[in-house]
Formats: C-alpha cells, structure tokens, sequence
C-alpha cells in the first residue's frame, strides 16, 4: 500500500483508480473524455494491473463491460464522458438492468462549481440513471471516493445484480486527497434457501404428474448448473431454458426440452400449459419467456409455481406462486444437490416425450435460396469447441441459433435479454479479451452489425481474433416480417443498402470473405479460425428466408384480407 505521504498527494482520480484495484477490477472499458482525463492519467500507472479497452462508441463500450460481467459474474467497468458519452452508454445500462447483470458505469461530470447552470455537456446523472439503474449517484468529495465506489460495486453485486451509474465532477477527481484505498472488496450478499422452503418444494414434486422446470437468470456459476444438472438427473426431470439463457443446461442431455423465448417449439409451450408443476428457477417470468403473459395464467397459474429468484421484488409482480424463495442461485443449486431425489416418479413418459419433441424440432429446415443456414449451423456444431462463445444481438437471424446451436458448457451464450440491437460485436470483444485461449463466434444481422460494426477496428487493435459472422438478407428482418403481418406488401422504413462486409472487415486489417451458397461455409469457417487476427464472413441469404419457419411470401399471403387472395 501508499505510504502517507504518498497518500496525501494522491488526486481523486488515484484513489479511483486503487479503489478499483481493491474490488478486484483488472479490465475497463471505455471512450476517452476530457471530463476523466485524472482517471486515464491513473490508469496509466496501473496498466500492469488494469487493461483499459478503448472503444469506438460508448454503446459500444457500455455492451462490452454488460458481457464482462455476464461472463466472469463480477461488476464490469465502463468509464464514458458526460452528456453525450453518458446517454450512448445509457443502451448498456438497460441491458444491465433487463439482465440482471453486474456493471458499473463510470461518468465524467461537469466541475462542480458549474452545475446547474446547463454547462458544456451538463447532465443530471442522478435523474437520467434513476429507473434504469439500482442507484445512481454523484461523488462530491473526493475523501469519499473508496465509500462510494466500494458501495456501487456491493450494490451491483448483491440480491438481483444489476447496474449502478456514477458521476465524477472533474474538479474532484483531479483534488488532493488523504483517503486510503478499501481494506477489501465488496463482497455479495445472497439469500439461501431455508430448510423449510426446500422441504415444501420437495413436497409439491413429491406429488406432481407432470412437472418441468425452467432455468435462467443470472448469478449461476459452472458448479451450481453441475448440482443443478444432477438434480434433474436424480428426479428425471424435464428442464427448459428461459430466453437466452441455454447454456444454464447441457442442450445435448435427453431432458433437455428447448429454450422458452421467441419462437418457441409450440409443443414445448403447449407442455408448459399441460404442466402440473412449474419449477422456475431463476428467471424473472417477463414477457418473452411467458410469451407475451400468455403461456401462465395472470396473477394466478392453473400450474402449481415455484418461483425462486435473487431478488424479492421480483417475487409475485405479476405471477401469484405457490412458494416463493429467495435466494442466489449457487445457494439454491446446494440446497437442491442436498435432498433426497423423489421416490415415485410417474412423469419418466412425459419427460422422454418433452425430448422428443425437442429433437423434432431442431431436425433439418429447408429454406430458399443456395445457402442453407441449417447448414451452416450444423457446420458450426460439428466444427466449435464445446467451450466456444458464441454472441449475438436481436433480430430474426438469432432464431438460427436460439433452435439449432447447441449450448454445452455454462457461459458459452452471451445475449441481451433486453432486445438490444448491436449487441453481438462488443459482447465478443469483452468475451475474446476475457477468454483469449477460446473460440468466440459474434453472430450478427446486417442491420445489427452496422451499429457497431466500427469495432472491428478495436478488436484489430488489440488482437482480439472474433470471427464475426454477419447474415446479410438486406433488412431489418423482424421489423420486415412483422409489417408484412400486419400491413402485406406495404414495405416501408425496413429495406437497407449494405457495403461490402467483406471489404469492410479487410479495411480495419481483419480477413474478410463472402459465402454465398452452402458449400463456401465450411471452408470459410475453417480459414477464419485459422486467421491470427479478427475474421469476417458474410453469409448472403434470400431475403424469403425470414424464419426457420417460414417466408416472407408466405406471411404476407396469409396476411392478406380474404377478397385480396380470392
């Protein structure tokens, strides 16, 4: 540690820095700003602890530090400038929030003794984060630095994780200070189960006929899904994953029975509906994974419900279980591992059957056009590694992987359960920074590439070797199909003018190639593994090939009014 001396010297900006380096910090992302500069200057002298990952767009770096925490389920670090840096970098914060992910938005302020006057780039951190964030807050004095950060980082980790945003009056990082730096990192605070609370469960399985249990959530870890996995194993129990949350469950295992998000298997949902029992363990039960409050009674399930999740607001808000637990979920799987599995087990038929129906459903699915992406994707399963990471933002290419891919490994799937576009090229740059020695795949859209397709050049920069894989059918599709279903043929807004992805990728000194029929992939895919650095291929698919389901003729035919078919 500083000696006193040293420590009387130090400027906020320092203290920062080794308050940071106290709660564990050894990445963070950002955009320069000059409202920080105490801070950049800081890092320099912690760069043998610290890495500092300077972005294209604070979206951008915002997403990246939201992946961070998904993958490693500590706080990521993202440092923005006021005003502007700080709304771009607010889509991270979403995120964070919808994800239940641990993140800590840095932002440089106005000096203090200008607030309040609409100064260069002025914003009232306070008010802008407050719905969006588990608290926001501004840092006045720099004494209170090692206070503060330490508690935004307890705050991000603890109950439901999520975001925490935190203002930085340029003044006061650059003032001296005799602070010292935390004694010890925040620590994360999480309910367990009660003996009681795991005997009643055990209880309503004991008398079920057609129990099923849901995973998702965040706050898992490898060992908990392990425990987690010998628990269904032990009971026979069929396990469905919530939205983008597969790799909770091995996809390979005969109980596995599909992911409960966006196109979803109907006869997975029907068998939600036909489910006596609802295990939920973890996620919140929200839109997507009810399908739009459908697939679950409102407030009161005809299933009887099992509902655990990290934090207890989320218990009952819009569902009436019949036990409601609160608990981390590393706390939940011991709890589970620890009892006796059920003797009589009556549901062996419809466990096996809900297996069957997922591998009716991940069976190959032509669609027009030379490239079949089914194809590709089964290229992608028989080529990655289990270990692999594979990102991706929204849209309808993401149906591809949410049926077809595969999730063997815990934090293999990084995705935005918030819908954010853009999303799958900084998540795979945090996930290659984080992971060098594996495989990381960013699997995009056109349309969801170009938000951030400008990173390219940061993962050029830093050696960062994704291979970025963009579906380019010319559109933005969802918003396409969802026209067509409800104006037919009246194309407007959804239509987009695309550059050479392949050229755009060689242009930041990344590999860059085109695939246009199925036959190119294979090779494609082998040479972008191979390439030392980023890698890129464009996958030119027919528009028609809306969905693994079906086209966009087909949607617009059953759209139509009768007399216009007739």
């Amino acid at each position: 540690m500083a000696s006193d001396a040293a420590r009387a010297t130090r400027t906020g900006g320092q203290l920062l820095v080794d308050t940071l380096r106290v709660n564990g910090v050894d990445r963070v992302f950002c955009v320069p700003g000059e409202s920080y500069l105490p801070v950049l200057d800081a890092l320099h002298d912690a760069r043998d602890a610290i890495r500092l990952y300077v972005c294209r767009h604070e979206g951008a770096a915002a997403n990246a530090a939201e992946a961070y925490g998904k993958l490693t389920g500590r706080p990521g670090v993202c440092l923005v400038t006021r005003g502007p840096g700080a709304t771009h970098g607010s889509v991270g914060v979403h995120t964070a929030q919808q994800d239940s992910t641990p993140l800590v938005l840095l932002v440089g302020q106005v000096a203090r003794g200008m607030a309040e006057r609409e100064a260069f780039q002025e914003l009232d951190v306070r008010r802008v984060f407050a719905s969006m964030a588990k608290w926001a807050a501004q840092i006045d004095d720099a004494d209170r630095i090692p206070e503060l950060v330490t508690r935004a980082f307890q705050t991000a980790i603890s109950g439901r994780p999520g975001p925490v945003v935190l203002a930085l009056p340029e003044d006061m990082l650059s003032e001296a200070t005799t602070a010292a730096a935390p004694a010890q990192a925040a620590r994360p605070v999480r309910a367990h189960p009660g003996a009681e609370d795991l005997a009643a469960l055990r209880g309503m399985l004991a008398q079920a006929q057609r129990p099923l249990v849901l995973l998702g959530g965040s706050g898992w870890n490898a060992e908990a899904c392990a425990r987690l996995a010998r628990f269904a194993a032990a009971n026979d129990l069929p396990v469905a994953c919530a939205y983008r949350f597969q790799d909770l469950f091995d996809n390979r295992d005969e109980r596995y029975a599909g992911d409960v998000g966006l196109g979803v298997n109907p006869r997975l949902a029907q068998r939600i509906q036909d489910a006596d029992l609802l295990l939920v363990l973890g996620p919140r039960l929200g839109e997507i994974t009810t399908s739009g409050y459908k697939l679950l009674s409102v407030p009161r399930p005809k299933q009887r419900l099992v509902h655990v999740h990290q934090g207890a607001d989320e218990l009952g808000r819009v569902y009436q279980p019949d036990l409601a637990i609160v608990s981390g979920m590393p706390e939940l799987a011991a709890g589970l591992a620890s009892l006796a599995a059920v003797a009589e087990r009556p549901w062996g038929a419809w466990t096996r059957a809900a297996g069957a129906d997922h591998a009716d459903w991940v069976a190959r699915v032509p669609v027009p056009g030379r490239l079949q992406m089914w194809d590709v994707m089964d290229a992608l399963e028989r080529r990655l590694p289990e270990d692999a990471i594979v990102t991706n933002g929204a849209g309808n290419y993401t149906l591809w992987l949410h049926r077809f891919h595969r999730y063997a490994r815990f934090r293999t799937q990084v995705a935005p359960t918030s819908g954010a576009m853009g999303y799958g090229v900084p998540a795979a740059i945090a996930a290659k920074a984080v992971h060098p020695d594996r495989v990381v795949v960013s699997w995009n859209g056109d349309g969801c590439f170009l938000m951030y397709g400008q990173e390219l050049a940061t993962a050029v920069q830093y050696g960062l070797g994704v291979v970025f894989i963009v579906v380019n059918n010319g559109m933005y599709g969802t918003i396409r199909m969802h026209q067509e279903r409800r104006y037919p043929g009246r194309v407007v807004g959804t239509e987009l003018r695309n550059p050479d992805f392949a050229a755009f990728a060689r242009a930041f000194g990344a590999q860059g190639e085109v695939v246009e029929e199925t036959s190119q992939f294979a090779p494609a895919l082998e040479r972008a593994l191979a390439a030392k650095g980023p890698s890129l291929i464009e996958l030119r698919v027919d528009p028609e090939a809306i969905t693994p389901s079906t086209t966009i003729s087909a949607i617009r035919e059953k759209s139509r009014p009768e007399k216009a078919r007739a």
